[in-house]
């Protein structure tokens, strides 16, 4: 679906079915310079059991328009000003993986009475990123996302074996990377690197939550949420073995198993 959000086309993938604002919601949030389409086995899922489902592309990502947020509080008051755009008002299951667990983590803190429940998928706070890595994104190089790729993966899942066949996940990670407009990593990589108020925030989450976590997670190492899951105050955390931070392509089933506990 296409809509205006802050007088910009925003999109979000709805699992192939018209939503219904009276319906019970899902949100889910993508990773930084990444899109929709991270969410598509249980976006699917909970479309085809009643649910609406919004696996929106932040601003500046795949079919929306206009300029990345700065900020991860900005992305956040942009997820509320969607919703607001959809005419949803009941509380909203917010799912977000990465960049977009930050997002969630901040929209759940500052707007709990729109929040039902709140899932981050390979997270840490704080999240930070080195200055090489930012330099190397900032000046668009392919290395920048050459590393990403590798540090997001698994031992395993270079070698291949994806339980969805057919399914090239180092290759499409990087594809996806490569996609996005020039400047977006950066700035979405900058905008997790700045974001101190993690812990913070996870103290005025409310709703019941979950962590899933990934054993060989390079990138937001599991040793990383533990301040954070402590923080909140009905959570749980599940560690999933031998997945590295891209867990929705590593462990989709899984991941999926887990979700439908508590979306």
């Amino acid at each position: 679906m296409k809509i205006k959000v802050n007088d910009t086309v925003a999109y979000a993938y709805t699992g192939a079915k018209q939503y219904d604002p009276d319906a019970e919601t899902v949100m889910f949030v993508h990773g930084a310079s990444l899109d929709h389409t991270v969410w598509t086995l249980p976006a699917r899922h909970f479309a085809r059991r009643g649910l609406n489902v919004l696996a929106v592309d932040l601003p500046g990502h795949g079919l929306s328009q206009g300029k990345p947020c700065p900020t991860i509080s900005q992305y956040a008051d942009w997820l509320i000003a969607f919703l607001d755009s959809a005419d949803i008002k009941a509380p909203t299951a917010l799912v977000g993986h990465s960049m977009g667990s930050l997002v969630t983590l901040d929209c759940a803190s500052r707007y709990p009475e729109r929040t039902r429940a709140m899932v981050l998928v390979g997270t840490a706070v704080p999240m930070q990123v080195t200055e090489d890595l930012l330099n190397a994104t900032q000046n668009n190089v392919q290395s920048a996302i050459d590393i990403l790729t590798a540090w997001g993966h698994s031992p395993g899942a270079h070698l291949g074996g994806n339980e969805t066949p057919g399914m090239w996940m180092i290759g499409g990670t990087s594809r996806l990377f490569q996609r996005g407009a020039t400047g977006v990593l950066f700035n979405d990589l900058n905008a997790c690197n700045n974001y101190g108020s993690g812990l913070e925030a996870a103290g005025k989450v409310r709703c019941p939550s979950l962590l899933i976590l990934g054993q060989h997670d390079m990138l937001t190492p599991v040793r990383a949420a533990r301040q954070l899951a402590d923080a909140i105050a009905d959570s749980k955390t599940v560690v999933l073995p031998k997945t590295g931070h891209t867990i929705m392509s590593e462990k989709p089933d899984t991941l999926l198993d887990h979700l439908i506990g508590i979306v």
